[in-house]
C-alpha cells in the first residue's frame, strides 16, 4: 500500500510559520483582526438587513402614491363629464320650446355635484403627494443604509488584506472605514 504524504506550498509553509511564530510570541494581531472582522461582518448584515427593508418601503409607499393618483385622476375625469354634463344642460335652457326651468336645475346640479367631485379630486391629489414624500425619504434612507453598507465591506475587505500583509496602516484604513460605516449607519437610523 502507498503511502500518502503532502507537500505543502511555500504559501502554506509561511502561513503556519507565521502562525507558529505568532503563538510563540504572544503576537495577537490576527486574532484582533479577525475578531474585528467578525463585528465588522454582524454589523454590515444589519446595515444590509435595514437597506432592504428601507428600499421595499419607499417602493410600498410608490405604489400607494400611485393608487392616489389613479383615484384622482378618476375623479378628474368624472369631474369632467359633469362638466360636459353642465354645458350641455346650460344648452338647452336656451333651446326655444324646451323646459327652460329643468334644464337650469340641472345646470345648477351639476355645478355643485363638481365641486364636491373636485374637493375629492385634490383630496386624493394630496394624499398621492405625501406618499411620494414618504417614498423619497425612505428610499433617501436606503441610499444611505447601502452606503454604510459599502464602507463596512471596504473595511472588511482591507481587514482581509490587513491581515495578509500584516501592516499596521492597514488595519488603521480598515478601522476607518468601519468608522465610516457606522456613521453612515447612524446617519441612517436619524433620517439623515
Amino acid at each position: 500500500m502507498a503511502e500518502e504524504f503532502e507537500v505543502p506550498s511555500p504559501h502554506e509553509h509561511h502561513v503556519e510559520h507565521v502562525t507558529e511564530h505568532a503563538h510563540g510570541s504572544g503576537d495577537n494581531f490576527a486574532g484582533k483582526i479577525a475578531v474585528m472582522t467578525a463585528i465588522m461582518a454582524t454589523v454590515g448584515a444589519m446595515f444590509s438587513y435595514q437597506a432592504g427593508s428601507t428600499e421595499s418601503e419607499a417602493a410600498m409607499n410608490k405604489n400607494d402614491a400611485a393608487i392616489k393618483k389613479t383615484e384622482a385622476a378618476n375623479q378628474w375625469n368624472y369631474y369632467q363629464a359633469k362638466s360636459s354634463r353642465q354645458n350641455l344642460a346650460e344648452l338647452a335652457m336656451h333651446i326655444p320650446g324646451v323646459d327652460a326651468a329643468h334644464y337650469t336645475a340641472e345646470a345648477a346640479r351639476y355645478k355643485s355635484e363638481k365641486e364636491e367631485i373636485q374637493k375629492k379630486a385634490e383630496a386624493l391629489e394630496a394624499e398621492s403627494t405625501a406618499w411620494d414624500q414618504k417614498s423619497e425619504q425612505a428610499l433617501h434612507q436606503h441610499h444611505r443604509w447601502a452606503q454604510a453598507m459599502t464602507a463596512i465591506q471596504i473595511a472588511i475587505a482591507m481587514a482581509a488584506i490587513t491581515l495578509l500583509t500584516r501592516k499596521n496602516w492597514l488595519k488603521k484604513v480598515s478601522y476607518g472605514a468601519a468608522g465610516i460605516g457606522v456613521v453612515l449607519g447612524l446617519l441612517a437610523t436619524l433620517h439623515y
